[in-house]
């Protein structure tokens, strides 16, 4: 009996066993079909791109004078760059002064928190033509400022707050309470700790939140319809009205024919690496971080 009882508990237990490797790999399976239906759709779109795009790239396109035979981009470049820096300039300080007082010196569980984590957690939902409406009553009608690069690069600072203030405060987090009590326990202030301990170990998620707010500026055409304009300019000054690389494929491709959309593929290309390489510097600059951070 004793005998019958443990080949039986025996067989179970292999019956568990393949059960469970059937699931395992059967989950294993749908990652990798995951993994590869991610990554070829991505591949798909930037080789189309490309394909499109590069055989109509030439240097008039890009540097030339703009004419309606000879749509260049080399204004919405320059634009592009300083909508994007502008903005982060603005919301970066702001977003990563607003996560350090939720982390640092506000009551974790207070009602106060609670209110502003709902705000930004609504605020990055809204649809970005939303942002571009408020920009152009308030910014555009109400200060004066029309359609102009100002009004572009505040409301645009708008729009990406909520990203910056949730990434940076899910980095600061991270941060082991051992190295803030370590800090207080030497003698270190609370503003020391926070700028000599805490912000150089959440340095990595901190860029990381610059990288996703310049993604959405860079690919933002909606709102900057309404605040920045779309005159084919190079922008004399910050209010003066010009348009993005992203606006400037948007008003190629539904204007202009077959030559537009020419244009507007050279312009996704454009677009692209203009993407890889603001990321490729992030990315430089939070290794660099990461090392000063060691030492």
């Amino acid at each position: 009996m004793n005998a019958q009882s443990m080949l039986n508990s025996e067989n179970h237990i292999q019956a568990f066993r393949r059960r469970r490797g059937i699931k395992s790999a059967l989950l294993r399976w749908l990652c990798y079909i995951a993994i590869a239906i991610t990554v070829g759709s991505l591949l798909t779109i930037v080789a189309y791109i490309c394909i499109n795009g590069i055989p109509h790239i030439s240097w008039n396109l890009l540097f030339g004078a703009y004419s309606a035979d000879n749509p260049s981009m080399g204004f919405a470049i320059v634009s592009t760059l300083e909508l994007a820096a502008l903005s982060i300039l603005i919301a970066g300080p702001l977003g990563v002064g607003c996560a350090i007082y939720l982390c640092e010196y506000a009551r974790r569980k207070s009602p106060l928190v609670s209110a502003i984590r709902l705000a930004t957690e609504t605020l990055s939902g809204i649809p970005s033509i939303i942002y571009g409406l408020f920009g152009a009553l308030f910014f555009g009608t109400a200060l004066g400022l029309g359609y102009s690069v100002i009004c572009g690069v505040l409301t645009i600072s708008i729009m990406v707050l909520p990203t910056i203030i949730r990434t940076s405060e899910e980095a600061i987090l991270s941060v082991n309470d051992m190295y803030r009590e370590g800090s207080l326990a030497l003698g270190a202030g609370k503003l020391r700790t926070i700028m000599h301990v805490v912000l150089p170990s959440a340095m990595k998620g901190i860029i990381s939140s610059f990288i996703l707010a310049t993604g959405r500026i860079v690919g933002e055409t909606a709102a900057l319809l309404f605040t920045m304009g779309s005159v084919a300019q190079m922008p004399a000054n910050l209010l003066s009205s010009s348009r993005t690389l992203a606006v400037h494929m948007y008003i190629n491709t539904r204007d202009g024919g077959m030559t537009g959309r020419e244009t507007a593929f050279a312009s996704g290309v454009v677009l692209l690496i203009l993407v890889v390489g603001i990321n490729l510097f992030a990315s430089w600059m939070e290794r660099r971080a990461g090392k000063i951070n060691e030492n």
